[in-house]
C-alpha cells in the first residue's frame, strides 16, 4: 500500500493530518467527522511509508467499543497480523497490559486481581472494623471516596499521612488508607484506581521501562 492508496477518500485537512509526523498534533472535530478515519490511516501511513515498527504504535480510547472499532478498521488497511502488533485499547487495557509485565518493580506479583467496587468496600469494612472507627462518621462510601480522590492526584499513602498530620479527622482517613493498601498489596489486588496509579509509578520510578 503506497500513499496514494492510504489518502484516498481523505478531505484536505483529513490529508494534512494524516501526513504530520513531525512532532505532536492535535486534532479537534465533532461527532461523525473522521477522527476516527484519520487515526486509522495515520498509523497505516506511519507503518508503510515512514517504517514504523507496530509495536511502537500505540492507540488509546476512551471505550473498548471504539478500541474494536478501531482495530477492524485498522485491520482493514494494514491486515490482521500486522494490527494484532499495535497496542490499541482504553487507558486502563493498556495500563494493565503494562502492570503484567512491569509490576513486580512496585511489589506486586504479576498474577495480581483487581478487586471490583463490592470487593473494594468489604475490604474497607474490615478497616473500619479493625481501627474501630465509628462508621457514621467514617462510612464506607466516603473513605473509598477520599482513597480514590489521592490514587487519582497521585497521593501515596505516606504523603497523604505527612498531609494531615495536624488535621484529626484526615489522619484518622490516613489510617484507614494505609490499612487499606497494606490488605490489598496482601492479596495482591489492585482497585480500580491502582491500574493508572501504579502504572505511572512504575513510568516514575522506573524510567527505563519507557524505553521498552
Amino acid at each position: 500500500m503506497n500513499t496514494e492508496d492510504i489518502l484516498k477518500g481523505l478531505n484536505q485537512e483529513q490529508r494534512e493530518a494524516v501526513l504530520h509526523v513531525d512532532g505532536p498534533l492535535l486534532v479537534i472535530a465533532g461527532a461523525g467527522s473522521g477522527k476516527t478515519r484519520v487515526l486509522t490511516h495515520r498509523i497505516a501511513y506511519l507503518i508503510a511509508e515512514k517504517n514504523v515498527k507496530p509495536w511502537n504504535i500505540i492507540a488509546i480510547t476512551f471505550t473498548n467499543k471504539a478500541a474494536k472499532e478501531m482495530k477492524n478498521r485498522i485491520e482493514n488497511i494494514v491486515g490482521t497480523e500486522c494490527a494484532n502488533d499495535i497496542w490499541i485499547g482504553t487507558f486502563h487495557s493498556m495500563c494493565v497490559r503494562i502492570l503484567r509485565r512491569e509490576i513486580t518493580k512496585i511489589g506486586y506479583g504479576s498474577d495480581f486481581v483487581i478487586f471490583d467496587t463490592s470487593d473494594v468496600r468489604t475490604v474497607i469494612k474490615e478497616c473500619i472494623k479493625e481501627l474501630k472507627l465509628d462508621d457514621k462518621v467514617y462510612s464506607d462510601r466516603y473513605l473509598a471516596y477520599e482513597f480514590s480522590k489521592a490514587k487519582n492526584e497521585m497521593i501515596t499513602v505516606d504523603r497523604f499521612a505527612n498531609m494531615y498530620a495536624s488535621d484529626t479527622r484526615m489522619s484518622t482517613v490516613a489510617r484507614a488508607y494505609q490499612l487499606y493498601q497494606s490488605k490489598l498489596i496482601k492479596n495482591n489486588a489492585l482497585d480500580f484506581d491502582d491500574i493508572i496509579h501504579c502504572t505511572i509509578q512504575i513510568f516514575e520510578e522506573n524510567p527505563d521501562v519507557l524505553e521498552v
